[in-house]
């Protein structure tokens, strides 16, 4: 019995010894119920070694009375940290894992980082955009430039219209017809363009109708704008009045660069008129006068029209009065181009006016046009009522039927240039023609055939008269 008591007692030591931890102030934990007890208790060991270093770490250093004791104590855990090192060097066994790499177990050195240099147009700077940055403010000059400029225009002729309405229904039945449907229409500002209104007026005596044309400047174009700052340009107001019944003469005063460039370009300025000195008359210098006959001139220049070119000299850019109007002459015309018949005449009455100085019209400044507006119907008056003496009018004939006859002739002579041209390119034609055919029979016959109908052509003509017996 008591052999039995002794086995039991040294096995429980023997228990107690190999497992140490439950020494520990933890409560034990059986085995059997938990299968990773084991590795728990791994765990647990390797989390107090850590400790264990942490804290040797943040202790102070030891008195030097110490030495000896402290190194007893360093070679003691250099003998645990080897101890546990060797215990897992079996993983590094090359015969135990196939495939192991030893290279990875070691602590990769540092890479030295390259920098690339980033071309400079790369930058993500200001610098890098600036043609788009340019562009984008260029697009966005020219669209507010667009806008503003053509609401301008648009303010300028509502303006225009709103003074001038009363004024023209009180001289025409009908003021403002598009013309484009069947019934009438009134009070229709046209506009043609951003910069141009135009306005249609019929029902007044001596004349078919008048034509009110607003020709602004270009504002809504910035190169238009741009040519300004160098180039002043004026809003003009152009007054186009077709007369039905006026005597035979051509007259025109203009300022003197307009008036070089009417007596070039337009047809009846140049065929009729000659520049006329402006001593005699009371306007001022700065006007070139043409005209036909001097008792025109001294009747359409009377005092009313004197006082507003002396007033506002800038005020009128031309008059010009015509019965013979076809327009712009033609300089130069294509010889081989079929000759156009003659353009039909107008009887026309023409005036244009600057409404301001330099383009700086203002609402106010169409106000003012209203004195123009009654110098067109004054001058309309004028030519329906005048009359040339019988030797201007029978100059005037004369002068009419002179330029009539040279321009039939040179009509004419147009018609014979370009049927001769034709018979030309038609002779070339059948030259060439011979040149490309390879029977020389079939070519004798077409040269005997031409040389018949040369010689027929250069035959004189004879008439054939045919007398009956008696």
């Amino acid at each position: 019995m008591m052999r039995k008591s002794l086995f039991i007692s040294l096995l429980i030591v023997s228990l107690l010894l190999c497992f140490p931890s439950a020494r520990s102030n933890r409560a034990p934990v059986d085995a059997g119920d938990n299968e990773f007890a084991e590795f728990e208790e791994f765990e647990d060991d390797k989390a107090a070694s850590a400790e264990n270093t942490v804290a040797d770490e943040i202790e102070e250093q030891p008195h030097p009375s110490s030495k000896s004791a402290g190194l007893d104590d360093n070679e003691d855990e250099a003998s645990v940290e080897t101890e546990e090192a060797d215990e897992f060097e079996h993983f590094t066994d090359e015969e135990e894992f196939e495939g192991f790499d030893q290279d990875r177990v070691k602590a990769k050195e540092p890479v030295d980082l390259k920098i690339t240099n980033v071309p400079r147009h790369l930058y993500t700077s200001y610098e890098s955009y600036f043609f788009e940055i340019i562009t984008l403010l260029g697009i966005s000059v020219y669209v507010l430039n667009y806008f503003f400029g053509k609401h301008k225009n648009s303010q300028l002729a509502t303006a225009w219209w709103n003074c001038h309405k009363e004024l023209l229904e009180a001289n025409f039945s009908l003021v403002g017809d598009d013309g484009q449907g069947k019934e009438i229409n009134e009070g229709i500002l046209m506009k043609e363009a951003e910069h141009v209104y135009s306005l249609w007026c019929s029902g007044r005596r001596c004349c078919e109708g008048m034509l009110v044309q607003l020709k602004f400047i270009k504002r809504q174009d910035i190169i238009n704008s741009i040519i300004r700052l160098s180039k002043p340009m004026n809003d003009q107001i152009v007054y186009t009045v077709q007369m039905e019944d006026m005597d035979k003469f051509v007259f025109a005063v203009a300022q003197k660069k307009t008036g070089i460039t009417l007596a070039r370009d337009m047809n009846d300025l140049a065929q009729y008129c000659q520049f006329k000195k402006v001593d005699k008359y009371a306007i001022p210098s700065q006007f070139s006068l043409l005209s036909e006959f001097e008792e025109s001139t001294a009747a359409m220049l009377d005092s009313k029209v004197c006082s507003i070119l002396n007033k506002n000299p800038q005020l009128v850019e031309y008059i010009h009065i015509s019965d013979q109007y076809v327009g712009s002459r033609v300089v130069e015309q294509d010889k081989s181009a079929q000759p156009d018949a003659p353009t039909t005449v107008q009887k026309v009455l023409i005036i244009c006016f600057n409404a301001s100085e330099r383009g700086r019209t203002t609402k106010q400044d169409m106000e003012k046009m209203i004195q123009c507006t009654n110098l067109v119907f004054h001058l309309m008056e004028r030519v329906r009522h005048f009359t040339l003496s019988r030797e201007a009018k029978e100059k005037a004939t004369e002068n009419r039927r002179k330029i009539d006859e040279a321009l039939q002739k040179t009509l004419h002579q147009q018609r014979q240039e370009a049927a001769q041209q034709r018979r030309e390119d038609k002779r070339r034609e059948e030259k060439d023609k011979l040149m490309t055919i390879d029977d020389p029979d079939r070519a004798r016959k077409l040269e005997d055939k031409e040389r018949r109908r040369e010689l027929k052509r250069k035959q004189p003509k004879m008439k054939q008269m045919k007398i009956k017996a008696l």
